[in-house]
């Protein structure tokens, strides 16, 4: 059988049964597996702690998968560090953030148990879970919210953050959780190895004692498993049925909110967060979670509230036709990020000639309009767009003080050099209710 085929074959047991626990996975395991894992791998991406490089594992391919296939049947498998890098925060460049980087051959293995993991839990995570799964995206969990807020016509949404989820986790709760489904010995070591490898940074190792493996595969899968059994099976089987009126769950990774019908539904439950979630490890940010009456201005005094869900700012106002729909814009917070980048970028990169600076230009500007490129936010993509094109000049203009490029001979170079305009690509019609 191939792998696919395989994996057909693992869904199909876990649809039978919601409660059947795997025994035996492993035997599945073999080096076409593995082969096919590997060829998932981004051929760039960088080394970890051992400096291999993809393309280098990838040179003596079937000689490595047929070692390390035999030391993790044999049990003989140790999860190296992981490498530690800091990079800078685009909005806050003299702050940064922390980035794992496992080694090629462990990003071959977890991606390898990742599929194995995957055609289960597949058939468990619930609709409202959107995050690192296979069909599903962000702009899905967008239209999900935005068909929950317009079925209410006026309700209350609860946006809550975690406070250092992927840091804070708790293992042993995780491995508990995890034996709901599986108990084949093989995977169960893996798992445990990963959790408890060591991080690498400045050439000293440390042994976080909470969190899951930072940069790693395998990372958004066990955290997924997390929050369907902490949060999304809890919300959905105790505590929907004791609410009074509708209320919904959308998930994206750590990323949620919850709308509600009933403010006093909506109290009970952010009442209720906190002590489900220190249960397992958890703890709710108290600034940044916040119940919003998220309702059209004719239904309360004043202007109405915003609410901001994966990078953009949803808020209610008038359609061409004189409704009260819904509407989506860039979050100022991304927007500004994603002003800091571009311009940190042509500062870095104002020397290089100018063909492959447009090229690299028009690549970030469809990237940008691919995700934020929905109905009713042209006038956000059109000041990102603005904004690109007075980076790229300033920088062109620095770069040789003898021949200025000013406004006029930079737009002369644009009819050579043309930039692509903003353009919708995710329409918001077809999420209607």
């Amino acid at each position: 059988m191939n792998v696919s085929t395989k994996q057909q074959r693992i869904a199909e047991l876990a649809k039978q049964s919601a409660q059947m626990s795997f025994h035996s996975l492993n035997h599945y395991l073999d080096r076409e597996w593995l082969r096919e894992a590997y060829g998932m791998l981004k051929k760039s991406s960088s080394p970890g702690s051992d400096g291999v490089t993809v393309e280098a594992y990838g040179q003596n391919l079937e000689e490595n998968l047929r070692s390390l296939l035999d030391r993790v049947k044999s049990g003989r498998y140790r999860a190296p560090a992981v490498r530690r890098v800091h990079i800078p925060k685009p909005a806050a460049p003299h702050e940064t953030r922390p980035i794992g980087i496992p080694t090629t051959e462990d990003k071959v293995l977890q991606r390898a148990i990742a599929m194995l993991l995957e055609p289960i839990y597949e058939q468990d995570f619930l609709n409202g879970s959107f995050g690192f799964r296979p069909g599903r995206s962000p702009h899905q969990a967008l239209d999900e919210f935005w068909r929950a807020v317009m079925k209410t016509e006026g309700g209350w949404v609860l946006e809550v953050d975690i406070r250092k989820f992927f840091d804070t986790l708790d293992r042993a709760r995780l491995c508990e959780l995890l034996q709901k489904r599986v108990r084949d010995g093989v995977i169960l070591r893996l798992v445990g190895k990963w959790l408890n490898a060591g991080v690498l940074e400045k050439e000293q190792i440390s042994y976080p004692e909470r969190g899951t493996p930072q940069g790693g595969v395998i990372s958004p899968m066990l955290s997924n498993i997390y929050l369907h059994y902490v949060l999304d099976v809890w919300f959905e089987q105790e505590i929907k049925p004791r609410l009074a009126r509708r209320a919904t769950l959308i998930r994206f990774a750590d990323d949620f909110v919850i709308v509600f019908q009933s403010k006093g539904d909506a109290e009970r439950v952010m009442e209720a967060l906190p002590e489900r979630f220190a249960k397992y490890g958890l703890s709710i940010h108290p600034d940044k979670t916040r119940l919003v009456h998220f309702a059209p201005a004719k239904e309360k005094a004043g202007k109405p509230e915003a609410v901001d869900f994966l990078g953009f700012t949803h808020y209610w106002g008038r359609s061409r036709w004189g409704r009260w729909v819904v509407k989506r814009k860039t979050a100022k917070s991304r927007l500004r990020r994603a002003m800091v980048v571009i311009w940190q970028w042509c500062r870095q990169e104002m020397h290089r000639p100018i063909a492959e600076q447009h090229a690299a230009l028009c690549r970030k500007l469809r990237g940008h309009y691919n995700y934020y490129g929905i109905t009713g936010n042209y006038r956000s993509l059109r000041l990102y767009w603005y904004r690109l094109r007075q980076s790229w000049r300033y920088w062109l203009n620095r770069r040789n003080r003898e021949n200025r490029m000013t406004w006029e001979r930079f737009l002369d170079m644009l009819t050579h050099y043309s930039l692509p305009t903003p353009y919708v690509v995710h329409s918001i019609y077809a999420a209607k209710p």
